[in-house]
């Protein structure tokens, strides 16, 4: 991979995640992007509960979080497709990406310190991304996995 590529990939990352209040809030970190898959970070946090009883992460705080890295997924995706593309371009397009459709399986509760939204892209068309995500805890346990519809173009 080239240097403006990775260059490009990692401000997209960073752009994604920090321009967004919504994710700054929950406390999401960018970690890596590249063309096989996008990571995030978020630390357990006492605003985070979703069940204070046990501790545990919020079930919206885990749709977000695999929406987020996703979404991030995706705009890879339309730099893949456009790698020549000049920086307005790009922002034309990356300022149309939307979710379609998320769908979030559940498969353990959100136990942990630290956890990483991962994603990898399915496929990336000329107007629609499918991408394919997980969540897991700090220790490595699978807390939920997604798939995702998102607008490209």
């Amino acid at each position: 991979m080239g240097f403006l590529k990775r260059t490009a990939l990692e401000m997209l990352g960073e752009a994604l995640v920090n321009k967004i209040p919504f994710n700054r809030h929950i406390g999401l970190e960018y970690e890596s992007v590249g063309d096989k898959e996008c990571v995030i970070k978020f630390d357990m946090k006492p605003e985070l509960v979703g069940n204070y009883f046990h501790g545990i992460l919020h079930g919206g705080v885990i749709s977000s979080a695999l929406d987020m890295v996703g979404g991030t997924m995706a705009a890879v995706g339309i730099l893949n497709d456009n790698p020549a593309t000049h920086l307005p371009q790009l922002k034309t397009k990356l300022s149309k990406l939307s979710t379609i459709d998320i769908r979030v399986d559940y498969l353990r509760p959100g136990k942990g310190e630290q956890f990483f939204a991962k994603a990898q892209l399915l496929r990336a068309g000329r107007k629609v991304a499918v991408v394919r995500m997980e969540l897991e805890n700090n220790q490595g346990s699978l807390i939920a996995v997604a798939t995702g519809t998102y607008m490209v173009g």
